[in-house]
């Protein structure tokens, strides 16, 4: 064949850009020889699609200057340069292989190939779009609401605050808050029923991730009608694992905590009561039922009014870190980034 086509397909020379069935084939399907940068059916590689489709950004170039019939009227519509266009274009055409744009000092015109491709770039920027709207829907939807998952001292005590300025941010977000112990926190980040947690225990919890967002102190309290409130000297270890103690329940960040400060002074006694919320642990000691172990911050307005005293212990670390917990390799996003960013303010 004495002329060689650019831009169409050949049985056998040389083509560039296009569908070869022999030969040397750069950019373009091959189906023998060797083939860079296209498809190789028999012994070659096949590249990836982006490396052979234009990118958005130039499709929607060229569908600017189908419209305008101008390469300068297409620039100002795409806020870019006419250089800038004029060189867009020109990679755009060494990337197909084949001419898409006529220029003259009367204006740009699309070719016959630039014509078909136009049609093209426009279905794919509908898809574009189309997917745009979709994932802008997504978002709206995962936006919409917030599942927060708490154990009971940070639910009481330091999620309101939090949740009050997550919305006065995001006015149109449903939160809704899930209280339980950090066991429970657990499993429900990890069942999907919950899109970020708060939990009070030693360590994060097997198949989560997590940062400290603020730190507490456990007190030994009593009523003022109790024994230890009129000692004078601190409670020793093993006094404190040897008593029957007002507790929270197995699984809560607070007996996790005790559980690892006593387990070298014989363990914890037998519990007088064990009950599943900080509310209830605190009703108790105050009506004078026992001792009780009980976060600093549920406890503050009950130790001014003196319906509780707080009994001084050495020896033992009752303090222990709060964190926020989502699962592993899932960090938060929308809302419930939001509210992480709030508790680290």
């Amino acid at each position: 064949m004495s002329e060689r086509k650019r831009g169409s397909g050949t049985r056998g020379g040389d083509a560039r850009g296009s569908e070869a069935y022999g030969g040397d084939v750069r950019g373009g399907e091959a189906y023998g020889g060797e083939a860079r940068g296209g498809e190789a059916h028999g012994g070659g590689v096949r590249a990836q699609l982006h490396h052979r489709v234009p990118d958005l950004g130039a499709l929607e170039l060229l569908l600017a200057v189908a419209r305008h019939g101008s390469l300068g009227a297409a620039a100002r519509e795409v806020g870019i340069t006419q250089p800038a266009a004029s060189s867009r274009i020109r990679s755009m055409e060494r990337q197909l292989g084949v001419a898409l744009v006529d220029r003259s000092p009367r204006g740009s015109r699309l070719t016959d190939a630039g014509a078909l491709v136009t049609d093209w770039a426009r279905r794919i920027v509908e898809a574009a779009e189309a997917f745009d709207a979709g994932a802008q829907a997504l978002r709206g939807r995962r936006d919409s609401r917030l599942r927060v998952a708490a154990s009971m001292t940070i639910a009481e005590y330091l999620l309101p605050g939090w949740l009050i300025a997550l919305r006065a941010d995001r006015p149109d977000t449903a939160v809704s808050l899930q209280a339980g112990n950090s066991a429970v926190v657990a499993e429900r980040l990890l069942a999907n029923e919950a899109d970020i947690g708060f939990v009070e225990g030693l360590a994060v919890p097997d198949g989560l991730d997590g940062v400290v967002v603020a730190h507490d102190r456990l007190a030994i309290v009593a009523a003022p009608s109790h024994p230890w409130a009129r000692r004078r000297g601190p409670l020793d270890p093993a006094e404190l694992a040897s008593t029957p103690l007002v507790l929270r329940e197995r699984g809560s960040g607070t007996r996790q905590v005790l559980d690892a400060a006593l387990s070298g002074h014989g363990g914890l006694a037998q519990p007088l009561l064990e009950l599943a919320s900080t509310t209830a642990v605190k009703a108790a000691a105050v009506s004078g039922a026992g001792p009780a172990v009980l976060s600093e911050l549920a406890i503050a307005e009950e130790l001014a009014s003196r319906r509780l005293v707080a009994i001084p212990v050495e020896g033992v670390q009752l303090r222990r870190d709060l964190r926020a917990v989502w699962p592993t390799g899932h960090r938060p996003t929308g809302p419930a980034r939001d509210l992480l960013s709030l508790t680290r303010g």
